[in-house]
């Protein structure tokens, strides 16, 4: 299934693609707090749990047996940068929420990585549990590069990059909010680029 945003959805306060102060660049930068991680595929777990009816945890082949869907959609960096027409391919966030059932109280999740530095990054579930949000496993036509996040990321479209969360292990769904690692660092708690939501003091 491949996803693409209606006019009344995506691109609804702009006529242009291009968030204000952002820059539209034909590369795609690497940017990442810590070193790339170790990937071991046999003892790489992926979980969900907290405020859930049914907390899961699956393998790396058991996840990579989920149903895939694709999507494609611009990127934009909090650093200034933006790329057009990114095509990501993986697991829905739907797909991965519906399995674990969250409960009436749950409002946030807290994403988490592998990668040793204690990464996190948080969003109101709302943000979190939409159509076009996967947990990525391709980008193009190959598997998602160690550099850019592989082999799993969360990406979250309509808001600044730093929420789709590069090597991602699992995801703790709250009863409230708890601030991730950048946004305990100076970073806007919900980082919208069409309205520049960049730093903390702007909240």
């Amino acid at each position: 299934m491949l996803w693409r945003p209606g006019k009344a959805t995506a691109r609804v306060r702009s006529a242009d693609r291009l968030p204000p102060g952002q820059r539209l660049v034909k590369g795609w930068p690497v940017l990442h707090e810590g070193e790339i991680p170790t990937f071991d595929p046999l003892s790489w777990r992926f979980r969900v749990w907290g405020a859930v009816e049914a907390p899961v945890e699956w393998t790396w082949a058991e996840l990579q047996s989920l149903p895939r869907v694709e999507t494609v959609q611009d990127f934009h960096c909090v650093t200034t940068w933006s790329t057009y027409d990114n095509r990501w391919g993986g697991v829905a966030v739907s797909e991965v929420l519906g399995r674990a059932r969250p409960l009436p109280t749950a409002s946030h999740v807290l994403v988490h990585c592998f990668d040793g530095t204690g990464y996190t990054t948080n969003l109101p579930l709302s943000d979190f549990d939409r159509p076009a949000n996967l947990f990525a496993l391709t980008h193009g036509a190959a598997p998602l590069t160690p550099e850019h996040g592989g082999p799993l990321r969360l990406v979250v479209h309509h808001l600044y990059a730093w929420k789709s969360a590069k090597w991602v292990c699992g995801v703790e769904v709250l009863p409230g909010d708890v601030r991730g690692y950048w946004e305990e660092r100076g970073y806007h708690n919900r980082a919208d680029p069409w309205l520049e939501e960049r730093y903390s003091y702007q909240e």
